[in-house]
């Protein structure tokens, strides 16, 4: 016990003594999210995305759909779903959710006035009024079309209470996962292959310590570090922009502490296969720049492009980033984020067993 507390500090003083480490690890990554902060932290955008639900499903909910897409205000996409859309709209993704009601077409056979169904978000008035008057624009040249300018179809709004989450909120989160992966996937990488090279692992391989115990204090250091530097970004957000926490502080460290584990061993696959200091930074470059762009770092992930879908569902910073913005931001609790747990597990798993194969001690 007392090997694995010596190395423990140990490892902690070697991240205190580096003042690159502390700069790219720590200052650098608050900075940025700072800068970013500052100058769209707080912007709000008039992008109008609406889903339509057409439960009718008759050539005249058909037409009504036709008109409403070929207008350029709103952004829509359709679904089935009336509680995933409501859900979808109380988050955020959705300023307004349309919904022809069933029987629409036969009011408007029998003559009878019928109601298209508008829920909007009631903390972004401003977007959701813009909505709503392009929304009662459209309904009305329809129906006034449909009976020689007698209004027979309306607009029944219905106001639902969202989060409302500016751009730092989407940040803050992203760049916690950012450092996780950063520290731990580039980090471990170049620690561990440099000692390798200047015979620290031999050395250390040729005393009574156990690979365990040697693995277990550096699991431990880099848990430590993370949990720490998580801490200061999330208070820093706090202080500077507001943001907080809505979910379990239990839940925020949870995901700390499985983002670390696998990108420790996905660092320890690269430390194993690099022969060089040299030629581990450039590996461990090339796998973690990508990913900032693919995992929702700095932006959402549902606006990259088709192609890169089934990429992004895969890859661990993307489930990562969502998990961690999902408890932050909504307040999710573990049955909705079984999905970011499960990936994050099955990578941690499976990079844990590769690393078990190619470390080497020389």
């Amino acid at each position: 016990m007392s090997g694995y507390v010596q190395l423990v500090l140990a490892q902690l003083r070697i991240f205190s003594r580096n003042r690159t480490v502390i700069f790219f690890t720590l200052l650098f990554p608050v900075l940025l999210m700072i800068a970013l902060g500052s100058f769209i932290g707080n912007g709000s955008g008039v992008t109008i995305n609406a889903q339509l639900l057409d439960q009718d499903q008759s050539p005249a909910s058909a037409e009504l759909v036709r008109v409403l897409k070929d207008q350029q205000v709103i952004h829509w996409t359709e679904g089935n779903h009336e509680q995933q859309a409501l859900d979808s709209l109380k988050k955020g993704d959705n300023q307004l959710v349309v919904i022809i009601p069933k029987g629409y077409a036969q009011d408007i056979a029998d003559k009878k006035q019928t109601a298209v169904v508008a829920y909007y978000d009631e903390t972004n008035m401003t977007t959701s009024e813009i909505g709503i008057s392009v929304l009662n624009q459209t309904v009305d040249t329809v129906s006034k079309n449909l009976i020689q300018y007698k209004q027979q179809v309306t607009v029944e709004g219905r106001g639902i209470q969202a989060i409302h989450l500016k751009y730092i909120d989407f940040l803050v989160p992203g760049i916690v996962a950012m450092m996780i992966m950063s520290n731990n996937l580039n980090g471990v990488a170049g620690q561990i292959s440099a000692w390798r090279e200047r015979g620290i692992l031999r050395r250390l391989q040729s005393t009574p310590l156990h690979a365990s115990t040697f693995i277990a204090a550096q699991i431990t250091a880099r848990l430590l570090l993370n949990g720490f530097q998580a801490f200061i970004v999330i208070l820093i957000g706090s202080l500077f922009f507001g943001t907080q926490v809505n979910g379990s502080w239990f839940l925020v460290v949870l995901f700390i502490i499985l983002g670390t584990l696998t990108f420790m061993s996905i660092g320890f696959i690269i430390a194993g296969l690099a022969k060089t200091p040299e030629s581990a930074s450039p590996i461990a470059g090339l796998i973690s720049f990508p990913l900032l762009f693919l995992g929702g770092v700095f932006f959402p992930i549902q606006n990259m492009p088709e192609m890169l879908q089934p990429i992004v569902k895969i890859i661990p910073i993307s489930h990562l980033a969502t998990a961690l913005r999902q408890v932050m931001n909504v307040g999710a609790d573990l049955s909705a984020l079984w999905v970011e747990a499960a990936v994050l597990g099955g990578w941690m798993i499976v990079a844990f067993i590769i690393a078990s194969f190619t470390f080497k001690w020389e």
